[in-house]
């Protein structure tokens, strides 16, 4: 069976160990995981396993009872305030937790102070063992994959710090498969899917993104050749927001199942 994991805003409405059950119930692999509650996602439940070790331990070791592999790690998102430092303790916590890529996400206008606070986190992250990935997204400050490469380029270490290739935002930023098979080799970290319509408009987009995206098959998107322009091996979850269910009541093990079997049919068709 196809190798996937389960990102943790196709079931927003699950703490740490309940997105690793899901996961496992939906047999994938790992997990994407939002360590923190945050407000832009209202359905997210309160947890912390920053402050709270017997929270963090019971989620490692639940993990490791499924075998679930904690993939990516949200969110660190850099703006123009943003003290690098503060992010000495989600970064322990990801690092006891084992995770492969911690998820940057760039907001600060001043490409400059952008490039040298981007810089700092890169060696932050390097002295905890942690690698780096980028996610270039249409209404942050590193809107398109040419964008994430040229930031990702200039600190210079290809497997280390690369980016998290995300479907949805390379379309909607006008990017192309075929740019994505072309990008330098140990640049392109991590790969995330979804389906969505032909266009979104622009002052939706931040809404599709996070609450409402479409199930494989039901839209335009070439999973299957987002899939073969990724690097052999490159691991691959699946973002698929649907809020609209979730509040009509369907449970997360259903919402999951679809997402997750949609996904894995437009790949091995």
């Amino acid at each position: 069976m196809l190798s996937l994991s389960l990102d943790h805003i196709t079931a927003v409405d699950t703490t740490p160990v309940q997105l690793a059950e899901a996961a496992h119930a939906a047999e994938c692999r790992g997990i994407c995981l939002f360590m923190e509650p945050m407000e832009v996602l209202p359905h997210l439940p309160q947890f912390d396993i920053y402050g709270d070790l017997g929270q963090r331990r019971e989620f490692g070791q639940r993990m490791k009872d499924l075998g679930i592999a904690l993939d990516l790690a949200y969110p660190f998102t850099l703006a123009g305030r943003t003290e690098v430092d503060g992010f000495k303790r989600a970064m322990e916590c990801a690092a006891e937790l084992d995770a492969q890529l911690l998820n940057a996400l760039m907001y600060d206008r001043n490409p400059e102070r952008k490039l040298d606070t981007f810089g700092q986190f890169c060696d932050l992250a390097r002295s905890f063992g942690l690698r780096v990935g980028v996610e270039f997204y249409p209404v942050s400050q590193v809107r398109s994959l040419a964008e994430a490469l040229e930031l990702v380029q200039q600190i210079g270490r290809p497997g280390e710090v690369g980016i998290n290739a995300d479907l949805l935002h390379l379309m909607r930023s006008g990017g192309t498969i075929e740019e994505l098979a072309a990008a330098p080799e140990g640049y392109i970290l991590y790969g995330q899917l979804c389906d969505g319509a032909e266009s979104c408009p622009e002052d939706k987009r931040d809404y599709e993104a996070s609450s409402e995206r479409l199930l494989a098959g039901e839209g335009v998107f070439d999973l299957k050749g987002f899939a073969e322009a990724l690097p052999e091996g490159c691991p691959m979850s699946v973002e698929l927001p649907r809020n609209a269910a979730l509040e009509a009541g369907v449970p997360v093990s259903e919402r999951v199942r679809l997402a997750i079997e949609s996904v894995r049919q437009a790949l091995e068709a």
